[in-house]
């Protein structure tokens, strides 16, 4: 079975007429975190969607496990994907432990991950914190042991201290064997838990390296693609050769 679970060739997704993402590698390979970072805009929920097979490639590819796939999002859920968007999608009028149980995953596995929200468990999911509700989206996605797990924005609008719980529980799945793509803005906190990142800018990959690298230019690296430096050419620099 290939390293990479899920990857992007030469891929190319867009919306009418106009192209967002153009000519990307991406790829996520069995127990590693990577970060894609960028402004909104980027390209980079774009990216996600295209890998997840909402949208369709207008020309390269997206291979799972090694093998070309056009499969919708439900067969690459199937297949082991898993997908958490940045609307939390939780059911608002159904109780905690009923929105665990329809997307077929034992409560007690959730309430193991996330124990604050075993006293929630009665409670509708509107009433939740937005922490509260990101936890048990997290937690529900985690619990049906995914090979791979796209995260799209988890830390936004939350305090510091959930954002850490969150991304504790991420780098724990990755180090047992999950995958995991993790698109953010807050470059130093995803770089923290990240094992390599790709930077995007106006659609393609501007510059990657492994966290450390990334690390240690971050500040740096929010200057050049928050502030509108030129990078140079896409996926043609990586972070030491930041000016």
């Amino acid at each position: 079975m290939p390293d990479a679970f899920i990857e992007a060739r030469n891929l190319t997704l867009g919306y009418g007429a106009a192209n967002v993402v153009a000519n990307l590698d991406v790829e996520v390979r069995r127990g590693e975190v990577v970060a894609l970072l960028g402004a909104n805009g980027a390209g980079k929920s774009t990216t996600l969607l295209g890998l997840a097979g909402v949208l369709r490639a207008r020309a390269g590819e997206v291979r799972i496990n090694g093998a070309r796939s056009r499969a919708p999002l439900h067969r690459r859920a199937r297949a082991g994907l898993g997908f958490v968007t940045e609307t939390r999608a939780v059911f608002m009028n159904m109780s905690t432990v009923d929105n665990i149980r329809v997307a077929g995953v034992a409560p007690a596995s959730v309430f193991a991950l996330f124990p604050e929200l075993e006293s929630r468990a009665r409670v509708k999911a509107g009433m939740l914190s937005g922490g509260e509700q990101q936890m048990l989206v997290l937690a529900r996605a985690l619990c049906r042991a995914p090979s791979v797990l796209m995260l799209d924005e988890i830390s936004l609008g939350l305090a510091p201290m959930v954002v850490d719980r969150l991304f504790a529980s991420v780098r724990d799945a990755a180090d047992s064997g999950v995958g995991v793509l993790l698109v953010e803005q807050q470059t130093s906190r995803a770089l923290s838990i990240a094992d390599r990142a790709y930077v995007m800018r106006r659609g393609s990959i501007v510059l990657s390296g492994t966290a450390s690298e990334l690390s240690s230019r971050a500040v740096d690296i929010e200057a050049a693609y928050l502030g509108g430096v030129d990078l140079g050419s896409p996926a043609s620099r990586t972070a030491a050769d930041i000016p």
